[in-house]
């Protein structure tokens, strides 16, 4: 199938702001075919997309070179100018290679036709009688069909605001769907999010995939309505200038660069951090999140319940995903049956205490570091479109066991204490012996859950990197295992996995 898409009038700053929106779209193994006619300024769009894929260096001018290479800051780019292409030459040019390390740009694509994949995009490039104004068709072939519809869409979006005529700087995605962009303006500039609606995996159980299961979010949706109900409890999560619910587009505020991460990279302690990040889970134990949220012009976002099943099934994972990376086969069900039966009757309690807010990613991935600002203001919350009401205990968990860095057991110690300290003054209600069994319980459930994920990940999206952190979240399962409360688990576990500084190499 194909779609196309026509633009009138593209001048110089048009030419440029549509590079700028299909260099966010692309990824290693994409081909672009440019045609026109000589003057029609193919290779000044060729400039404008290596300056805004992050390339240095001059593109050069048509006839120069057959095959140009580019290193940026996302895919390498190789800009391919066939002009002087003889037939003879297509065979040893290696443009399979360079599809394999990045994204192939083709001028004069007619002269190597035999070769190009029927996945790509077409950009045709005419004249007009207005000098240094273009018409431009844009064709989508195979793959590139949904992807040219999207883009089109995306465009559609950003004219209707006032960054209509801002190109788009693409910023780091995550292990989701979502990507993200600056857009800046001259006094200030905001953050793109580009969230395709789309369930995660296939159906697995009841006609439902996990994401459905599990009660993650597949759409935008709750991103607006969370969003809106923590900044009215005084918290720093980004306010939403524009949104488009049903295609999941997003303009939202630009809280910086200063990721927890990176903050702790450059040498701020973790305490300097962590203490604020605690208080704002204080703050939102104070009063539990509503049934609805309300969403201008739309029905509002009823807020899902972390319910038994939900746990369960995250806690799944582990033995789908990680059991049978370590053992190199499948669980057998006898065992399946034996871990179920073992964390129902902790998880179906786990779902009826400490009830609130539960934001589900509260860790230093999507956490900013906002010292201009005060109090509990100065921690930026980026991810909680997957938010719950559900047990206080699972963000503290997620925030003291990072997963993607190293927590010392003792600022967890003293920073859990000093919010069981906060909560007990709170409420008289609260008691610490519990809120510690269920921190411990939420503990191995999340990491149980995290280590099924990062196997998954491993294995079905080729995501390897995150392989890196599995001894890490096994210390820290380790870790809540030994609380009396878990023996029953604690004795499962040793018998079914090796310790966590024993682990064998995953089979993948």
């Amino acid at each position: 199938m194909t779609s196309s898409w026509s633009l009138d009038d593209v001048d110089l700053v048009r030419l440029d702001i549509l590079a700028s929106r299909i260099a966010l779209s692309l990824k290693a193994g994409d081909v672009i075919a440019l045609s026109g006619p000589l003057g029609a300024g193919k290779t000044t769009f060729a400039r404008a997309l290596v300056t805004r894929l992050g390339g240095e260096g001059e593109v050069p001018s048509p006839t120069f070179a057959l095959m140009q290479r580019y290193d940026t800051k996302r895919p390498t780019l190789t800009h391919c100018d066939f002009y002087r292409l003889e037939p003879s030459e297509l065979d040893e040019l290696g443009l399979e290679d360079a599809l394999g390390e990045g994204v192939v740009l083709i001028e004069w694509p007619e002269r190597a036709e035999r070769w190009l994949p029927s996945d790509r995009l077409d950009i045709a490039m005419d004249e007009t009688a207005t000098p240094n104004v273009r018409r431009i068709v844009l064709t989508g072939h195979g793959a590139w069909d949904a992807r040219l519809d999207r883009l089109r869409a995306l465009a559609q979006f950003l004219d209707r605001t006032p960054y209509a005529e801002v190109g788009a700087s693409y910023l780091l995605g995550d292990a989701s769907t979502r990507s993200y962009a600056r857009l800046v303006l001259p006094d200030r500039s905001a953050v793109l999010m580009n969230s395709p609606r789309q369930p995660d995996g296939p159906p697995i159980r009841d006609g439902k995939p996990y994401s459905a299961l599990v009660h993650l979010a597949e759409d935008v949706t709750p991103f607006v309505g969370v969003s809106a109900a923590l900044r009215e409890r005084g918290l720093s999560a980004p306010a939403i200038y524009a949104f488009d619910l049903d295609r999941g587009f997003l303009i939202i505020e630009d809280l910086g660069d200063r990721v927890f991460g990176s903050e702790i990279a450059k040498g701020r302690s973790l305490a300097e951090l962590y203490r604020p990040a605690v208080d704002v889970l204080v703050a939102l134990a104070r009063k539990p999140p509503p049934e609805l949220l309300p969403i201008e012009g739309h029905a509002p976002y009823r807020l899902p319940a972390y319910d038994t099943e939900a746990m369960l099934t995250e806690t799944s994972l582990l033995i789908d995903w990680f059991w049978p990376a370590v053992h190199g086969k499948p669980a057998p069900e006898a065992l399946r049956e034996e871990y179920f039966g073992l964390w129902r009757p902790l998880l179906t309690q786990a779902a009826k205490d400490d009830q609130g807010w539960v934001l589900r990613d509260y860790h230093s991935p999507n956490l900013m570091w906002l010292p201009a600002r005060e109090g509990i203001k100065r921690v930026g919350i980026l991810d909680f479109q997957d938010a719950l009401k559900g047990p206080l205990t699972y963000d503290l968990v997620s925030l003291l066991q990072d997963a993607r860095l190293d927590v010392p057991e003792a600022l967890e110690r003293d920073e859990l204490a000093r919010y069981c300290a906060a909560r007990n003054a709170q409420s008289q209600h609260f008691s610490s012996d519990q809120f510690r069994a269920l921190y411990a319980m939420l503990g191995a459930q999340r990491n149980s859950k995290i280590l099924g994920i990062f196997a998954r990940l491993a294995k079905r999206d080729g995501k390897r990197g995150y392989l890196a952190h599995i001894p890490r979240v096994a210390r820290y399962l380790e870790r809540n295992l030994a609380h009396p409360a878990l023996s029953g688990l604690r004795r499962f576990y040793a018998r079914e996995l090796p310790p966590a500084g024993d682990l064998p190499p995953l089979v993948l």
